[in-house]
């Protein structure tokens, strides 16, 4: 195995590899070439565009800027009036203007959007998702919230008619104006609350009617993601039940719309997005379908952000594991190439093989919310498989993130990596959208109703995965009786599934060896606490060397 050594790099005699930089993080991704290889020319050559960008010394600035700049909240101002604005760094509006320019808000909705890929709309924003998460993710939450919130809004079409042409624009616009004076928007969410958390139930806000389809509420949001948008999705009790509502940030002459910031949240990652804490009195919303459907009404909304999580998590593990096969290969040690080293190879490989499940996963889930329409199989995926690929890719990723960090050392505990950015965002993708355990009772949810859906699943499974598929089918179905005599042994289903779907999926690819190293040591190998336990079966270097080739 070589090395190609820049020969203007200073730092070359000094066993310093240069940085990940530069390299195109599509073009170097063959597994994420092959998953696109069937979409459309210019598709392709936007994502090869798009992967030059990622990892350019350019937009690796844009993301250190946003993150150590983080947004800082004006409550007042000069005169002590209110004024309840998030004022953030250049660098932040420079990653949303991009981003939005490249419709990762809009184009799942927008039929003119890339009329050449017709029937892929989820596939190709998956894509486009994937590649930018490995640059920045925090600018992610906002544009995941406003694609996602149309799902909401179609409960109601006179909120959608207004609404959806501003938020198919392209065109960012960051300015303190009201929303139908805007180019385009953003829309942000706030479900939990201080006594309830996950449980939305116990939500204490209220919602009183005032006229056909607009109420008033009052009460408290204990987390309001990216409190910069122009509106925002809540849910509030009303004198029927828990409703679903839109509520504008400014009313149409210019005033506030009730909304009292108390701070911004201070968080271990995902720092160049605001998160905040907000009372609200008198503060006028539209109902988005009935007054009390709303959990039902947002949780269209969520489905959509819990793919985007895992898409996420799949893109920052693919960017940290290829910095660190890249350091791996330009330093020696021990007089060899540290990727050379057999530990190290293992422990690499081993690591290659979830990252490629992980991706190859993500991506079958947003082929199936493209299908699902027309197809029943790919509706019961999407249904079944969406929070078992949320569980699975973001409960893996700080683990794997860490590991990798490892691999590169010291210098990579360091902030100007941004292997440290990816470490400190990991969680949040775990626990926004619904922690583990949420999304183990939410499959839980689905079996309850019958095994319908889940022998759907299965059978499509068992196709893909080939010699392997009797057996495993017949562990899962194991698991999922013990679910349904023992709640809490729900996690056990969840992840057995992620693990035969993630090998299915890199089979039905055709990644022949990488499935069967997968699936042997995962699904029936021992127990595993780390990385690093492939045996001499399977060919450790041929898995890095595939899934992460060398630079020519």
């Amino acid at each position: 195995m070589t090395q190609q050594t820049r020969t203007d790099d200073p730092f070359a005699d000094l066993n310093q590899p240069s940085l990940w930089s530069g390299i195109n993080a599509y073009r170097s991704d063959p597994l994420i070439v092959d998953l696109t290889s069937a979409l459309p020319r210019s598709i392709r050559e936007d994502l090869e565009q798009m992967g030059r960008f990622v990892t350019s010394h350019e937009a690796q600035e844009l993301a250190r800027m946003a993150n150590q700049g983080a947004p800082q909240l004006r409550t007042h101002g000069p005169r002590g009036e209110r004024l309840d604005v998030v004022e953030f760094h250049p660098a932040w509006h420079a990653l949303m203007r991009r981003s939005m320019a490249s419709g990762l808000h809009s184009s799942i909705w927008d039929a003119q959007a890339d009329p050449e890929a017709k029937g892929q709309s989820h596939k190709v924003r998956a894509a486009r998702f994937y590649l930018t998460a490995q640059l920045e993710c925090g600018h992610l939450c906002p544009l995941t919230m406003t694609s996602a919130s149309v799902a909401a809004m179609m409960a109601s079409p006179a909120v959608q008619k207004d609404w959806a042409p501003r938020i198919l624009s392209r065109k960012y616009d960051s300015s303190n104006k009201p929303a139908m004076q805007k180019t385009a928007v953003t829309i942000g969410m706030g479900m939990t609350e201080k006594q309830g958390g996950t449980d939305v139930r116990a939500n204490r806000t209220t919602a009183d009617k005032v006229s056909d389809g607009i109420y008033r509420l009052s009460g408290h949001k204990w987390f309001m993601s990216a409190p910069m948008s122009d509106a925002f999705i809540m849910l509030a009790q009303t004198k029927d039940g828990m409703g679903c509502f839109l509520v504008p940030r400014l009313l149409e002459d210019g005033s506030a719309n009730g909304l009292h910031f108390q701070r911004l949240k201070d968080k271990l990652g995902n720092r160049s997005n605001a998160s905040s804490e907000v009372e609200f009195t008198d503060t006028f919303g539209f109902l988005l379908g009935a007054p009390d459907g709303g959990i039902r009404t947002i949780l269209d909304m969520v489905t959509l952000t819990r793919l985007d999580c895992a898409l996420a998590s799949a893109g920052i593990m693919r960017a940290s594991l290829a910095e660190a096969v890249h350091h791996a290969r330009g330093r020696s040690v021990f007089g060899k190439m540290l990727v050379s080293q057999p530990i190290m190879t293992r422990v690499l490989a081993d690591m290659a093989l979830d990252v490629a499940a992980a991706t190859a996963l993500a991506f079958r889930l947003a082929e199936a919310f493209d299908k699902a329409s027309g197809s029943s199989e790919d509706a019961a995926y999407a249904r079944v498989m969406t929070p078992v690929a949320k569980y699975w890719c973001c409960k893996i990723a700080p683990a794997l993130i860490y590991e990798a960090m490892e691999c590169i050392g010291g210098s990579g505990y360091i902030e100007e990596r941004p292997i440290a950015r990816h470490y400190r965002e990991a969680p949040v993708n775990a626990i926004w959208e619904g922690s583990g355990n949420v999304m183990a009772l939410d499959v839980l949810r689905v079996l309850n109703r019958g095994r319908d859906l889940f022998e759907t699943v299965f059978a499509g499974l068992a196709r893909d995965l080939g010699p392997a598929g009797k057996k495993t089918i017949e562990v899962l179905r194991a698991a999922m009786a013990l679910c349904e005599q023992d709640e809490g042994a729900a996690r056990l289903l969840v992840e057995q599934m992620a693990l035969a779907a993630g090998a299915a999926e890199l089979y039905r690819l055709g990644a022949g060896k990488i499935a069967d190293a997968f699936i042997e040591t995962r699904l029936a190998g021992g127990w595993r606490a780390t990385y690093g336990m492939l045996d001499a079966r399977f060919d450790a270097s041929y898995i890095v060397d595939l899934l992460y080739p060398p630079a020519t």
